[in-house]
């Protein structure tokens, strides 16, 4: 999910709404999309409502309408329309719909039933994934109010957790834990179920964590990698005076794995520093 209260440079924009950046400098020249503030540095700094309403103008171009003509429409009817876009074919839409009716027993349902059908790894990346997106996107935009987002927030990251404990396998092990500051759990979560249908053996140390606790268990549990995750680049760079440590005091061979939204600035200067930004399948001959 984006978050209302912090703005986002043009490269995570880029990964949030499936733009290239050049097309995002593009639509702001050409066609006044929308008019990001400009940081001392001289960077674009994106609002929440912003993002979401480029992913609305994006969600109707993939339609098939043209960026010309929907640019000069108010932007309600664009956000409106891009909703319908989604639609009553979507299999979030249900979803949508419990959540703004603050249908909690229906919402229950659905989960339940869409997990039960679909397993727990299709569930994370076709329905958790992308109403995490909905959800974030309607609640920037003041459509969706914040009692609404908690709701549906605390039934789905209560399932996945449900998830990740109940699975047992042999493969090797991962910890994985949020940063400092780091309260959005969706994503990693829907993550960590898709890393252990991969063959992970996952252990959720949770959210908001000091990295040197993290250190710590790895030594303790000896894993074969550890998962880290951000959802706001300012938390990322709070952190990366670790960061750029991290890894060396990680027990010898154990990878480091960093991912999230918030990642997406820092890319280059994490990997520099030995983290990988994509999990994977774990090796055949990688044992815990």
């Amino acid at each position: 999910m984006t978050n209302a209260d912090r703005t986002y440079e043009i490269q995570e924009v880029a990964e949030l709404t499936g733009l290239s950046t050049a097309r995002l400098r593009a639509w702001e020249r050409r066609y006044d999309v929308v008019r990001p503030e400009r940081q001392a540095n001289g960077y674009r700094a994106y609002s929440a409502s912003q993002v979401a309403l480029l992913r609305a103008f994006a969600r109707l171009v993939r339609a098939g309408e043209r960026i010309g003509d929907i640019a000069a429409q108010p932007r309600d009817e664009v956000i409106a329309r891009a909703e319908v876009t989604v639609g009553d074919e979507s299999p979030i839409s249900p979803f949508i719909e419990a959540v703004r009716g603050y249908d909690r027993p229906r919402l229950q349902q659905l989960v339940a039933d869409r997990l039960r059908r679909m397993g727990p790894v299709k569930f994370a990346g076709e329905i958790v994934l992308p109403l995490a997106t909905q959800v974030g996107d309607l609640w920037s935009l003041g459509k969706l109010p914040i009692a609404s987002e908690h709701l549906a927030s605390e039934v789905v990251v209560h399932v996945l957790k449900d998830a990740l404990s109940e699975a047992t396998g042999q493969g090797p092990l991962l910890l994985a834990a949020a940063l400092p500051g780091e309260r959005h759990e969706w994503g990693l979560l829907a993550t960590l179920v898709q890393a252990q249908g991969a063959g992970w053996q996952v252990q959720y140390l949770g959210p908001d964590l000091p990295l040197d606790e993290v250190i710590q268990a790895a030594w303790t549990l000896r894993p074969a990698g550890v998962a880290l995750s951000a959802s706001s680049a300012d938390l990322v760079e709070r952190s990366l005076p670790t960061l750029t440590h991290f890894v060396s005091h990680l027990p010898p061979g154990v990878r480091a794995v960093i991912g999230g939204r918030g990642t997406a600035s820092a890319g280059n200067n994490l990997r520099r520093h030995g983290f990988e930004m994509e999990l994977g399948r774990p090796a055949p001959d990688v044992r815990r």
